[in-house]
């Protein structure tokens, strides 16, 4: 019996670590600071600011963009320093600029502040994953970043519904100081739960975590290794691509959902995010699991459907009943469709490479959303809100056909 237990042990070698928990709660909180402002830009700009729908475009996408541009730099960034540096730069930039926001009283120096947000941001949400992915088992990589991915999809939930009730009932200021708060409180966790790493350059006698200890020690081994092979390959460019597909379609969330709620006269919109929450609850594990035992193209087609059809009913709906329905279908298949997305590129690449596969998965959310920003804003200038999510479900028509075309590529080949 002891025999049996060592062996399904060694089949299924540990997840939960306490660095694992705690990365996958200090990226909750990262990414709930970006989801609770992001989503009330839109009223402060047009409310506050007295801006129009291009500004609101505006500032997603220069947040956007600064967040690319400091994902690339950070691999180079982390070879000169050590993770922990760079992290706290990162999370300190994100912090100052975020309780900053509240200050600007016209467009142009909020949009800097939202640049200089990026750059953090995209620091912080570059580190974290190149971590977590490091310390999960290779045999259990869906599951793990199915389970990490939920601090990610919970926070897109979570945030916006947060933020919109914060900033009601007391203003952008207290918003932005909460979301300062949020990422503040990152530091004392991962010091105390010995994530934090501290530079090889200092003197060697300090203790660290096993398993981030031995990342640490392989990293400057496999940097050279990683150089000679580039991450362009089919099987990480093309899930990236989806992935854009997938986020141009939450930009419009993002970015609109609030005032198009106004529109409607729905006072309660934010629990769009509420509902969509709950299902992304229940499916990610799920389609970690799926992806595990079958690939990606199970997970990914269903769950595309549930996507469009979600744009339908949130661009003909009248009523709450409404909304809620298209949240929960919405949830079901972004819940799905980025942990499968993830998990396909990194299985397909090797440890050292993770940094930047996982550099490329979050840079093709941030350029969807640069890209829906702009493009479902001049939409939204031309014609309407409705006609607008109407329209954005084409993207998902576009991610269904590229994954036929996959499928009846495999086959052929």
């Amino acid at each position: 019996m002891n025999g049996e237990t060592q062996e399904m042990a060694q089949q299924k070698p540990a997840l939960w670590t306490k660095q694992f928990v705690t990365l996958t709660l200090a990226s909750f909180l990262l990414f709930l600071n970006l989801q609770m402002l992001l989503s009330t830009f839109s009223m402060h700009i047009k409310g506050n600011l007295s801006g129009e729908d291009i500004h609101v475009s505006l500032a997603t996408s220069m947040f956007a963009v600064t967040a690319i541009i400091a994902r690339l730099m950070t691999g180079r960034w982390i070879k000169r320093w050590s993770k922990d540096q760079v992290l706290t730069v990162g999370l300190l930039i994100a912090a100052a600029s975020t309780a900053l926001a509240s200050l600007p009283s016209t467009i142009m120096p909020l949009l800097l502040i939202r640049a200089l947000y990026g750059i953090g941001f995209g620091i912080g949400s570059t580190v974290i994953p190149t971590l977590v992915s490091q310390i999960i088992p290779p045999k259990r990589m869906g599951e793990g970043i199915g389970y990490f991915g939920l601090s990610t999809s919970l926070a897109m939930s979570i945030g916006p519904a947060t933020g919109m009730l914060v900033m009601k009932e007391f203003g952008f200021t207290t918003l932005a100081t909460l979301g300062a708060g949020a990422v503040i409180c990152m530091f004392p966790m991962l010091y105390i739960s010995g994530t934090y790493l501290r530079s090889r350059k200092n003197k060697g006698t300090q203790q660290m975590p096993e398993a981030l200890a031995k990342v640490e020690e392989e990293t400057a081994n496999q940097q050279e290794q990683s150089s000679k092979r580039s991450i362009w390959r089919f099987s990480n460019y093309f899930p990236a691509m989806l992935n854009a597909l997938l986020s141009i379609t939450y930009s419009g969330l993002l970015s609109f959902i609030a005032v198009y709620g106004e529109e409607l006269r729905l006072p309660q919109v934010g629990l769009f995010f509420l509902f969509n929450a709950l299902t992304i609850l229940l499916v990610r594990p799920i389609a970690g699991k799926i992806f595990d035992r079958r690939g990606p193209i199970l997970v990914l087609i269903p769950s595309a459907i549930f996507v469009t059809a979600s744009m339908l009913v949130l661009s003909y709906t009248t009523n709450m009943g409404m909304l809620i329905v298209s949240a929960l279908l919405y949830g079901i298949g972004f819940g799905s469709i980025q942990p499968t997305l993830q998990a396909w590129m990194l299985r397909s690449a090797s440890k050292e490479e993770y940094g930047d596969v996982n550099g490329m998965f979050y840079n093709s959310t941030d350029v969807g959303v640069s890209i829906g920003a702009i493009l479902l804003g001049v939409i939204v200038t031309f014609t309407s809100y409705d006609m607008m999510y109407r329209l954005s479900s084409i993207f998902m028509i576009i991610f269904l056909l590229a994954i036929v075309w996959y499928v009846w590529k495999r086959k052929k080949s």
